[in-house]
């Protein structure tokens, strides 16, 4: 187990990630006045809604494959990948927040790790399928 200790701080580094974009949400309805359950009405506080939605439908992208990659790969590369992903994610979200075009270069940073990750796992596993 000692051998995913990278890939597990990621993944834990990864829930306060998207902790900390909730807890910004909440914050940006109390200092916009626009109280939930309401998500609309203040353009700020729709892309930081946004930002955050967008990093949790990732979610199911980016996981699965950097545990996949760490298995049938390297663990270290994969918590490499993985906190690319993160850095990615924090800067697509401040971006988005100032203004949605900003949102760019963190997509094609986390894109860019997500991708390698799930198409090495997937590579790497139909690999050994066939070796066997």
């Amino acid at each position: 187990m000692e051998r995913y200790f990278s890939v597990a701080i990621v993944t834990l580094l990864c829930s306060l990630m998207i902790f900390g974009m909730a807890l910004t949400v909440a914050r940006t309805h109390k200092r916009t006045g626009v109280l939930a359950p309401t998500m609309t009405g203040d353009p700020l506080l729709e892309r930081t809604i946004r930002a955050h939605s967008n990093s949790v439908e990732w979610l199911p992208i980016f996981l699965p494959s950097m545990w996949l990659f760490a298995i049938y790969w390297s663990a270290p590369w994969a918590a490499a990948l993985g906190l690319l992903w993160i850095i990615g994610r924090i800067v697509y979200f401040i971006g988005y927040l100032s203004a949605p075009l900003k949102r760019y270069p963190g997509f094609f940073i986390q894109s860019f790790a997500a991708f390698a990750l799930l198409f090495g796992a997937l590579g790497r596993i139909i690999f050994l399928m066939m070796q066997g």
